[in-house]
């Protein structure tokens, strides 16, 4: 690890420390009353700035309800949360469908580009909405402006809302006693829009676009250059805006096909360590809003623990293995040593003006988040590297994950380890005064083996037919990689791939677009239905026997589970292909 990567390691680490408790802090303010986060009196300068700040988004609010016709005051069991998110999900679907194919027709085009194909604009609806935000397309020959900005990074708002309701709720079942709902769907989807994404996002526009990230509504610019004759065409678009929302909601995608490559969406090292900030600040901060709303602090400290030592361990393994000298190039006499004891890495698929360190930061960032924004070729990445980017999506993206998504999948797990725990002791297992019986273990089985059983079933199809093998770049380990890698991330709602599949047929993007669905929604509804459980039970009291989860040995504990469980779920598959191409390279 060179020292400028550890730095940007260390500058990271204190930023999202100090987010995670500011931020986070603020998340809290937005989803629970004063009293539900230990507010003061209204009438101290805090209570003064709280009810002014409220005054301001409830004005955005309360227009937004009158329009919808919604009742902010009513809230809703599990099933009808859950029934209007597959509702607003299935309608954001066929809107985003629909504007893809008539964008011919539409104004603000000024590249002029005609529909997108039935099967690619499937794909990309399905992806947009799920969260995923998987291309296979390129996105400045392929989307007009006007499909950019009202489909797609719309969705980019809204779904990453979905994921961060949807935990709001799970919370709530944990907190609430003998109650029959756990909110509002459209309540907390407008909330976490208007008050956290909207503002946060806009003012990561303005530092992306002070940085050089080009924002504008220009079509292609012809510029002509300094040799004599010879000229450029210049893309244009809204590019800040698009790629604050898309960091910031852990969606992924790129205004550019060359995605965080692009110097019009990453131009200096200074903004690569701010967009990697940007992809990580809200899951992390997510876990002390847990913390602040089941009023005790050490719980989503232990959460934000473990998913801490889950990524700073994946993203050290990831700088060290690209930081490695590539042996193909040295058997052939080739220097890749900046100094008599330092390797300049595997520079193939990297930009220089980021190098392998922050290329590998980069990558199992992304790939431990649900983003999917590359700046660098994961195909590129080494054997080792590389089977690291697809083991962080295989963990269910819970190091930190996506926003939301990442802490109700990480509280599925809470609930797993402390069931384990409880099986140790011979009692029945409980989490923060809720006992953890039957219905919830049911679930959350459902909920851990929905992914896998798409991720291997769809893999296991796709190699054994033409149509998915025909796809395949790299016969061998690596063609296995490029095709589980291509189903995990799109399972997990990550987005990014291996480029050596030529996934843009019929065939991916219809069995990627239903992979995209299972793994979103086949963990929204077991999850809210959790929730609507835990919710109806009474409080028991903690007495001597019970189990301890504020403290280091649950955090321990909890990482165990979660490397254990997706070990034992991937491994045969991990180790046909990137370990295989690790041993034999």
């Amino acid at each position: 690890m060179t020292a400028g990567t550890a730095w940007t390691l260390v500058v990271l680490v204190v930023a999202l420390v100090i987010s995670t408790r500011v931020l986070g802090a603020y998340l809290a303010w937005v989803h629970a009353d004063t009293a539900a986060i230990g507010g003061r009196d209204d009438a101290t300068a805090s209570g003064s700035i709280r009810r002014r700040a409220d005054g301001v988004f409830s004005v955005v609010e309360r227009s937004i309800y009158r329009v919808c016709g919604i009742d902010e005051c009513r809230e809703q069991r599990w099933t009808a949360y859950a029934s209007a998110l597959l509702a607003f999900s299935l309608m954001s679907v066929l809107f985003l469908y629909g504007l893809q194919r008539l964008q011919g027709h539409l104004p603000a085009n000024p590249t002029g580009r005609g529909a997108v194909t039935p099967a690619l604009a499937w794909n990309t609806a399905v992806s947009f909405v799920t969260n995923t935000n998987w291309q296979n397309y390129a996105g400045e020959s392929t989307m007009s402006h006007f499909t950019q900005m009202t489909g797609l990074t719309v969705q980019n708002f809204v779904s990453a809302a979905v994921g961060l309701s949807v935990a709001v709720a799970l919370v709530r079942g944990l907190t609430r006693r003998r109650a029959a709902t756990i909110g509002n769907f459209w309540v907390d989807l407008v909330r976490t829009t208007v008050r956290v994404l909207l503002p946060v996002s806009l003012l990561a526009a303005i530092v992306l676009a002070s940085q050089g990230v080009i924002q504008n509504l220009h079509g292609v610019q012809l510029i002509h250059t300094l040799q004599h004759g010879v000229v450029q065409h210049l893309p244009g678009g809204p590019v800040a805006s698009q790629e604050s929302i898309k960091l910031l909601g852990t969606n992924g995608g790129g205004f550019f096909n060359a995605n965080s490559a692009h110097p019009f969406e990453n131009p200096t090292g200074l903004t690569n360590i701010i967009e990697i900030f940007l992809l990580l600040v809200l899951p992390f901060a997510v876990t002390y809003l847990f913390g602040r709303m089941v009023r005790d602090r050490r719980q989503g400290w232990v959460i934000f623990t473990a998913m801490f030592v889950l990524w700073i361990g994946a993203a050290g393994l990831t700088v060290g293995l690209e930081g490695q000298a590539n042996p193909h190039l040295a058997r052939a006499g080739v220097s890749q040593h900046l100094t008599a004891h330092q390797a300049i890495g595997n520079g193939e698929g990297e930009e220089v003006r980021f190098g392998a360190g922050a290329s590998a930061l980069f990558a199992s960032s992304t790939t431990s988040t649900s983003t999917g924004a590359v700046n660098a070729s994961h195909d590129s990445l080494t054997p080792g590297a590389g089977g690291v980017a697809l083991f962080n999506m295989m963990l269910g993206e819970v190091s930190p994950g996506g926003v939301g998504s990442g802490l109700y999948t990480m509280l599925v797990f809470v609930l797993l380890a402390v069931f384990i725990a409880g099986l140790m002791v011979g009692r029945t297992p409980e989490y923060l005064g809720k006992k953890i019986q039957a219905t919830e273990m049911k679930l959350a089985v459902l909920f851990i083996v929905a992914v896998p059983l798409a991720v291997l079933t769809l893999s296991a199809i796709a190699i054994a037919t033409h149509a998915g093998r025909h796809a395949i770049a790299n016969p061998g380990p690596h063609g296995l990689s490029e095709i589980v890698y291509a189903y995990t991330s799109s399972a997990n709602n990550n987005g990014s791939a291996f480029a050596g599949l030529a996934a843009d047929t019929r065939w991916f993007n219809t069995t990627l677009g239903l992979a995209m669905f299972v793994g979103r929604f086949l963990l929204i509804v077991p999850a809210l239905a959790i929730a609507g459980s835990l919710a109806r039970k009474p409080s028991v009291p903690a007495t001597s026997g019970t189990f301890p989860t504020g403290t280091p040995l649950f955090a321990g504990l909890l990482v165990g589970t979660v490397l254990i469980v997706v070990g034992l779920t991937y491994f045969p598959v991990v180790a046909l292909g990137p370990v295989a191409e690790h041993l034999t390279r």
